[in-house]
C-alpha cells in the first residue's frame, strides 16, 4: 500500500481487514409500561388471594377493575399463564392456577437451600447498620402480628428475608431467590396467621446469631425456620376445606 493509500485509510477511520459497515437494524421495541403494570397488578391480586385459586378470570371485569382496555389484560394473562400463575382453558377462559402439593413442596425446598446459605453469608458479612435495619423490619412484623394484619405480615416477612439476602453480598444467590420470591409470598399468604408469632420469634433468633457472626448457627436456624413454613403449608393442605 502506498503512503497516499495509508493516509486515506487513516482519514476515513477504516482498518485493513475490517468488516463492512453493518446495515441499520430496526429500532428496538420500546417497553410497554402499561402491560407491565397490569401484569404486576393481577399477580399481586393472586398473591394476596384477592383472586382465589381456581377463580375464573374475566377479561372485561379485570379491565374495568384496573381501569384499562382489554388488550393489556389479555397480554398479561398470557404471560401469567406462561409463568404458571394462570391456566388458560380452550373454550372456557382463564382461571387462577391451583398450586399442587408437589409444586409447593419443590419450590419451598429450593427456598430452604437458598435462604440457609444467604443467612450463613449474612452472618459473615453483617455490619451494625444492616443488623439495625433487620431489627427495624422485625419490629414492623411484630406490629403486624399484634394487629392480626395478614397482608402486612406477608409484606414484612418478605422484606426481612430480602434484607438477609442483600446482606449476603452474593448477587447470583440474590437473583435466584428473587426469581421465586413472588411464588413464596403466594404460598406463605394462607399460613401467615397460623405461623404468626412463632415465625417472628424465629426471626428474632436468626437476627441475634447474625449479629454475633455465627454463620453456621445462622444457616441452621434459617433452615429450620423455612422448613417449619413448609410443614405449615403441608398441614394446611391436609385440612378439610371448611377448616383451611
Amino acid at each position: 500500500m502506498t503512503e497516499e493509500a495509508r493516509t486515506a485509510t487513516r482519514r476515513s477511520g477504516s482498518r485493513i481487514g475490517a468488516a463492512p459497515p453493518r446495515a441499520p437494524r430496526p429500532p428496538l421495541e420500546r417497553a410497554a409500561p402499561l402491560r407491565e403494570r397490569v401484569y404486576d397488578a393481577i399477580a399481586e391480586m393472586i398473591i394476596t388471594q384477592e383472586l382465589q385459586p381456581g377463580e375464573h378470570l374475566v377479561e372485561n371485569e379485570l379491565a374495568v377493575h384496573l381501569g384499562v382496555s382489554r388488550q393489556p389484560v389479555r397480554e398479561a394473562l398470557q404471560r401469567l399463564q406462561t409463568e404458571g400463575w394462570v391456566d388458560l382453558r380452550p373454550a372456557h377462559g382463564a382461571f387462577v392456577h391451583v398450586p399442587t402439593d408437589s409444586e409447593a413442596d419443590e419450590l419451598l425446598a429450593v427456598r430452604t437451600l437458598l435462604e440457609s446459605e444467604s443467612a450463613r453469608l449474612a452472618a459473615k458479612h453483617a455490619t451494625p447498620e444492616q443488623v439495625e435495619q433487620l431489627r427495624a423490619l422485625q419490629a414492623v412484623g411484630e406490629k403486624a402480628v399484634a394487629a392480626d394484619d395478614q397482608e402486612a405480615m406477608v409484606a414484612a416477612n418478605a422484606d426481612l428475608h430480602a434484607h438477609v439476602v442483600a446482606m449476603s453480598g452474593n448477587g447470583v444467590l440474590a437473583a435466584m431467590i428473587a426469581s421465586v420470591d413472588r411464588r413464596v409470598r403466594w404460598y406463605y399468604t394462607p399460613i401467615a396467621r397460623s405461623r404468626g408469632k412463632d415465625a417472628w420469634d424465629e426471626h428474632a433468633e436468626i437476627i441475634a446469631v447474625i449479629e454475633q457472626g455465627n454463620a453456621r448457627r445462622a444457616a441452621t436456624l434459617m433452615r429450620q425456620h423455612t422448613e417449619r413454613t413448609r410443614d405449615a403449608h403441608h398441614e394446611r393442605r391436609e385440612l378439610p376445606d371448611d377448616e383451611a
